[in-house]
């Protein structure tokens, strides 16, 4: 036998005795398994959060690497600000007013994205073309701070009514669809995808939008506790890259993003409101009215310093916070550079 040819066989049996030994062995060589970071979620009951429930559908939060234990959807932002408040939840998909406000009560939080622009409407019946035409009537807000209400305290001032001369009841918007559709309320200031859902049922309207009191209104907003940014960043990181993720799909793929959000809006329980009062008016929700909603909404990651500051003005300015402070102090534009 040459030199040679011994080699070759040499060669080989080794490759054959390593083949053998990877399979018998391979099941007891352990394996870099996957670390996932609990994250606890809420998000507000509406299309707003459209970012949040599509990368739900789609798994994203999983795929990399966070285990969301809660994910729970709230009727509004201010009822989402008490559960801040209370610590349940370590991020939010929840519209800035509630968000200032609870930043000004002492929830440290951290705004880092934005998720939409623009998004709110008065609603009304069809007999009321003007915004003067509100004096006398009886309007539904939503609760004191909320975006709603801050649009509709922008509106008073913007068209030079009298506050005084407006019957302003309270409530969440599925309440005041429901008291508006029974002849209870001659209008309603309320967030999309309600303002929506109010106005494609016959004998009302859309009186106003956002874009026609305030265009560059901020929406809703991503925020996280300012312990979970400080000690835990790359979870941050990957909170705005998901709700990146989800923008861009939107905004490539609306159609099927109206349906995913459909589905997952008919599967949620939103807390904060009675379901009897949800299921009434969710029966009403169609795939053309989701569609048409979303279409109302500017949805971006950017978010804009001059109107949040505006915001804040605003809340002091209507007594809701003691004091004004600099925008710089609750956001944190790092993740979106």
């Amino acid at each position: 036998m040459s030199k040679k040819t011994y080699l070759f066989i040499l060669v080989g049996a080794a490759v054959i005795i390593a083949l053998i030994c990877s399979t018998i062995f391979y099941p007891f060589i352990p394996s870099k398994e996957k670390t996932f970071e609990v994250v606890r979620l809420a998000v507000e009951f509406n299309n707003h959060a459209a970012p949040a429930y599509i990368a739900r559908h789609f798994n994203w939060f999983s795929e990399e690497g966070l285990n969301v234990t809660t994910f729970n959807s709230y009727v509004t932002g201010v009822a989402l600000a008490n559960a801040l408040a209370r610590g349940d939840v370590d991020a939010a998909y929840i519209c800035l007013g509630p968000a200032l406000l609870s930043y000004s009560r002492g929830v440290d939080i951290v705004i880092v994205a934005g998720t939409h622009f623009h998004g709110y409407s008065i609603v009304s019946k069809e007999e009321i073309t003007t915004p003067r035409q509100l004096e006398g009537r009886r309007v539904g807000v939503v609760e004191a701070g909320s975006n709603a209400d801050l649009l509709f305290n922008l509106a008073i001032d913007k068209y030079g009514l009298d506050i005084k001369k407006i019957d302003v009841r309270r409530g969440n918007p599925p309440l005041l669809i429901t008291l508006l559709l029974t002849n209870q309320l001659d209008a309603i200031v309320v967030p999309e995808h309600w303002a929506t859902l109010a106005a494609s049922s016959k004998g009302f309207h859309v009186l106003l939008k956002s874009q026609d009191i305030w265009p560059e209104m901020q929406g809703s907003v991503l925020i996280v506790k300012r312990e979970l940014l400080e000690k835990k960043p790359e979870i941050v990181e990957k909170l705005v890259k998901i709700t990146k993720k989800s923008i861009d799909y939107i905004e490539n793929n609306r159609n099927e993003a109206a349906k995913i959000l459909l589905e997952e809006l008919n599967k949620a329980s939103p807390l904060g409101v009675e379901p009897d009062i949800v299921s009434k008016t969710s029966q009403l929700l169609s795939l053309e009215i989701i569609s048409k909603s979303m279409d109302n909404l500017d949805y971006s990651i950017e978010l804009d310093s001059s109107s949040i500051e505006k915001y804040i003005e605003t809340l002091y300015k209507l007594g809701y916070i003691e004091k004004t402070f600099d925008v710089s102090e609750v956001v944190d534009k790092h993740f979106i550079s």
